[in-house]
């Protein structure tokens, strides 16, 4: 496959993977009040989730899996930046996968492992000791599988690939020196979002308001971007027709 034809394909995957990822979310926040409802008590959580039903397990699937396209799209970027016997991009992209990886376990832990004890909790036939159990049991999962692992080492991940792949960008003259700039400033505030995860054990750690969500967008944003200079480079990499002497119209 030729170098255009792979930048063609990357930037189409990382336009509709930035895209995809907006429509769950979206969903998400309307109907379970998220990122917010991440921070509140398990039995607050236990109960919003089983107000959602069936279609917020549906969200939560098609939040883990709509990512897929960034997966791919973060694989193939340095055939497509034709750097792919660099070993800062090829690290890069390691970090990537095992980010977005580890992101999608953490989110499908609300689809194969929160309902389960969503039901135990909502049991009638549950005593009280019962419910407090589940809770302090979705506690532990949440801090492990969310804190841990979907928001500590998926975004630790994922800022250490921008990192390296806008360190790549600003080798590069013209637009891509810019890009990899904005790729810095996204990951320096995503990387300001873990303070929020190490107050969650650490009380009175300071916190940027924000930071996370804005974090997010930013890479989201950026990824978007990034999708639509390889389109650009690509359209401007493919051979022009040649137009015959006294040809014409």
């Amino acid at each position: 496959m030729y170098v255009s034809n792979y930048r063609r394909l990357t930037g189409a995957l990382f336009i509709t993977g930035a895209i995809l990822v907006n429509i769950p979310y979206a969903l998400l926040v309307g109907h379970f009040d998220y990122p917010d409802v991440l921070r509140r008590p398990a039995e607050m959580i236990l109960e919003r989730f089983a107000a959602g039903g069936p279609d917020l397990i549906v969200q939560w699937l098609a939040f883990a899996w709509v990512g897929l396209p960034l997966l791919i799209a973060i694989a193939l970027l340095p055939r497509a930046l034709e750097r792919q016997e660099s070993a800062a991009v090829s690290a890069g992209t390691v970090f990537g996968i095992v980010g977005g990886v580890v992101q999608m376990i953490g989110l499908l832990r609300w689809v194969f492992v929160v309902p389960v004890l969503v039901r135990l909790y909502t049991d009638p036939g549950t005593s009280e000791a019962g419910r407090q159990a589940v809770a302090v049991t979705f506690q532990t999962l949440h801090q492990f599988g969310g804190v841990l692992l979907g928001e500590h080492l998926g975004q630790m991940f994922t800022i250490l690939w921008m990192g390296l792949i806008s360190a790549e960008l600003l080798r590069r003259p013209g637009r891509s020196a810019w890009l990899g700039w904005a790729g810095i400033a996204a990951a320096l505030v995503y990387l300001a979002a873990q303070a929020e995860l190490l107050a969650t054990v650490l009380p009175g750690m300071p916190e940027v308001p924000a930071a996370g969500l804005a974090g997010s967008l930013l890479w989201l944003g950026w990824m978007l971007w990034l999708g639509l200079s390889l389109l650009r480079q690509s359209a401007d990499a493919a051979p022009r027709p040649v137009r015959l002497a006294g040809a014409t119209r």
